[in-house]
């Protein structure tokens, strides 16, 4: 079995954050959590997963605390899966997911899913990323500032 290259000692927070939330089951399961899946069977049912490949995801978000396994909210002896704020901070990146996928790989009048607000049934507005004062940004106005790791620390 190949291994899988580790990235949680990366200085790059992209490579951090694909590190802990890289595969798309992860982030799958991260989507149906916030749609309202709590139980192993809702996750299994919507996604269609091996049982064993939904477990190892399911562990390994729990242990990344993406997910908290709490008593079933029934009564029952079940349990349940719940975003923990840490993977609540997720949402930003499923909604952007989400909208750069409606934007590119649907044509036009194509039916899908879409996310609405709550209270008004309307859709999102497109995210923007904005600097500290407000103004739009985008990819020709930033720089990432990398570690210089030659340097004495």
């Amino acid at each position: 079995m190949v291994r899988r290259t580790r990235f949680d000692d990366s200085d790059c927070p992209v490579a951090r954050s694909v590190d802990a939330i890289g595969d798309w089951w992860s982030l799958l399961i991260v989507r149906d959590a916030f749609d309202g899946s709590r139980r192993f069977g809702e996750f299994q049912r919507s996604l269609g997963v091996a049982k064993n490949i939904l477990a190892a995801r399911l562990r390994a978000l729990v242990d990344g605390g993406v997910l908290d396994v709490v008593p079933a909210s029934d009564g029952s002896a079940y349990n349940e899966y719940v975003l923990t704020p840490k993977g609540r901070d997720l949402f930003n990146v499923i909604v952007a997911l989400r909208q750069w996928g409606e934007a590119h790989f649907f044509t036009s009048g194509e039916p899908h899913s879409e996310l609405v607000e709550r209270g008004t049934g309307r859709p999102l507005r497109p995210l923007e990323v904005r600097s500290a004062d407000g103004r739009p940004i985008g990819p020709d106005d930033t720089v990432v500032h990398k570690i210089d790791r030659s340097l004495p620390a």
